[in-house]
């Protein structure tokens, strides 16, 4: 999937993915602020999910708690998140 293009409250919650139909080490976008961010799960439970993302004014990444409002699959390689 590409860069989401609804922001979360814009979206149909009844056909989003469950949180925890995520797995660790699943790649998604994750919603922070006001951008869709490349990002990573850690780990996720039926509540919520621990994504590792770059957020898009940092070089670096950062990790955040966040529900599946704010989660989408995401299929596109990212070079810092993925590896080589």
């Amino acid at each position: 999937m590409s860069v989401p293009t609804l922001e979360p409250a814009q979206r149909d919650t009844v056909n989003l993915p469950p949180t925890d139909s995520y797995r660790p080490a699943d790649r998604v976008w994750v919603h922070r602020g006001s951008a869709w961010c490349a990002g990573v799960v850690e780990s996720c439970s039926t509540r919520a999910a621990t994504v590792r993302y770059r957020p898009t004014t940092s070089r670096g990444t950062a990790v955040d708690t966040v529900t599946a409002l704010y989660l989408a699959r995401r299929a596109e390689r990212d070079p810092v998140l993925d590896g080589r």
